[in-house]
């Protein structure tokens, strides 16, 4: 459970009544994306409250009248669902905060410019962000917010997502300490092992990962993996 230190209030009016609970802020988003996960396991407190802050808690006639039942997940839920979050300013300012550095690392992930075919920096994608005034919700998906980020981005600086495809070549012995990287970065369409004992598959990959994984690949192979790009 969510200490009431760290805990926001989800608040329901409903029949001129308020309905709230205390939970933890992170599950909010997983529950709003339907997300099955247990809510009760994130309570601060198994209540209902009519005043959280005051600690007034609800009759249980007006409970049951409203939700039709005292189960506490399933009253739980129906607020988080229909209700109001509540938090205070400085929670609000590190959920932002970190929705907007996953929606950045995205688009700086998935996206290239498509005059150099290489990706933007983070720092500039950031920038351009704020020149757009583009607003975040701390509730809402990654996804769901950067199809809108890219809607902004688009007349300030030139983007555009972008899959490639790349030939990776990997001596016998440094295959399985690339494994990971791989999967990790893209999908492998074709491999073939030659008659040398080395690796090499084709990969569609997010065009803006290609230096990443390059990288990546040439550190745990000391400069010995071969990377390249094939459209």
């Amino acid at each position: 459970m969510v200490s009431l230190d760290d805990a926001v209030v989800a608040k329901l009016e409903s029949h001129g009544e308020t309905f709230e609970i205390l939970l933890d802020p992170n599950i909010v988003k997983l529950l709003r994306d339907g997300k099955e996960v247990s809510i009760t396991d994130h309570l601060a407190v198994d209540a209902v409250f009519k005043n959280a802050s005051k600690g007034t808690h609800q009759t249980e006639e007006k409970i049951k009248e409203v939700f039709g039942t005292g189960e506490i997940g399933e009253i739980a839920m129906r607020i988080v669902a229909k209700g109001e979050i509540q938090v205070t300013a400085e929670q609000r300012k590190e959920m932002l905060e970190a929705k907007r550095n996953r929606i950045v690392a995205y688009i700086a992930r998935n996206a290239i410019n498509p005059q150099t075919k290489t990706p933007h920096p983070p720092t500039r994608i950031e920038l351009a962000l704020t020149e757009a005034r583009f607003h975040v919700d701390p509730f809402r998906s990654v996804e769901s917010q950067v199809e809108e980020a890219m809607h902004l981005l688009r007349p300030l600086i030139p983007i555009k997502f972008e899959k490639s495809r790349i030939a990776v070549k990997l001596k016998a012995d440094d295959y399985g300490k690339c494994f990971d990287d791989l999967v990790s970065h893209g999908v492998v369409e074709r491999e073939e092992w030659q008659a040398d004992g080395s690796w090499i598959g084709v990969m569609v990959i997010p065009a803006g990962v290609i230096t990443e994984l390059t990288a990546r690949l040439n550190d745990r192979t000391r400069g010995h993996a071969s990377v390249k790009l094939l459209s």
